[in-house]
């Protein structure tokens, strides 16, 4: 049995994947999947004993603390299993890394990249991953990874404002957004964070589409993706778990 983990930068997203799964490129299907926020990681033992986990793959960009506290409740939850940390490199499942230093790479993005070359073949993709923060990337039809942006995420954006500025007030992402021109301050800051947001992910998706004057499939993934889908302006499709599917389709591929 198999053990996927996101740890990200606020949550740990983990599942299971069913041991029979379809033909590619299905998404995986999961006998479990869940998340927990950093504060409850020590929970992950009792909810993990139930199952008998032979391996484990790991993506972490949640500092060297987070992996100390996994690698000790994985020993202790399961001491015989093998447990591996997914880290970028220059090819990996089929997708190239062009990154001028592919170690360098945030493994949570190459590993999106991988789901988004295993969902979408032969196709050109921009990869938006909106969570503590936003990054977008760029899939080219030869399963190429070709780099991207990196920008604070929704909430870390209003709330930087909002603490940082005379006399504003605390906004949330939930407020909505109807157009752009907002007629009071709490709108007005969630406004400009949101277009700011979607202004990224469209210019993103108009560069590739230049670049290689044909087609362009928008993914979108983290948990400020319903926030900025109604500001797109081209069909984007909301796809859950990209890093866990990634880590899923890497797996599949060393054991082949």
């Amino acid at each position: 049995m198999l053990l996927l983990i996101d740890a990200g930068n606020t949550r740990i997203k983990w599942g299971i994947p069913h041991k029979q799964q379809a033909p590619a490129p299905t998404p995986p299907a999961w006998l479990v999947i869940t998340s927990i926020p950093h504060h409850e990681i020590d929970d992950l033992a009792i909810a993990w004993q139930q199952y008998p986990v032979s391996k484990v793959l790991i993506s972490n960009v949640a500092g060297a603390e987070v992996k100390a506290r996994l690698t000790t409740l994985l020993l202790q939850t399961f001491p015989e299993a093998s447990v591996e940390w997914f880290a970028s490199q220059a090819e990996c499942a089929g997708v190239t890394n062009q990154y001028l230093h592919p170690q360098q790479l945030g493994c949570d993005r190459f590993a999106s990249a991988i789901a988004a070359a295993y969902l979408y073949p032969q196709q050109h993709l921009i990869v938006a991953t909106c969570g503590t923060a936003t990054t977008v990337d760029a899939v080219t039809a030869q399963a190429s990874f070709e780099g991207g942006m990196i920008l604070p995420g929704l909430k870390l954006m209003a709330e930087s404002l909002a603490r940082n500025t005379a006399q504003l007030p605390q906004v949330a992402e939930s407020i909505q957004v109807d157009q752009p021109f907002a007629n009071n301050t709490d709108q007005a800051i969630v406004s400009g964070c949101i277009h700011a947001q979607a202004g990224a992910i469209t210019l993103a998706y108009q560069a590739l589409q230049k670049k290689h004057a044909q087609s362009v499939m928008c993914l979108i993934s983290g948990g400020a993706a319903p926030y900025l889908l109604p500001h797109l302006p081209f069909q984007c499709d909301h796809i859950a778990n990209l890093v866990l599917t990634g880590l899923f389709v890497v797996a599949q591929s060393a054991s082949r």
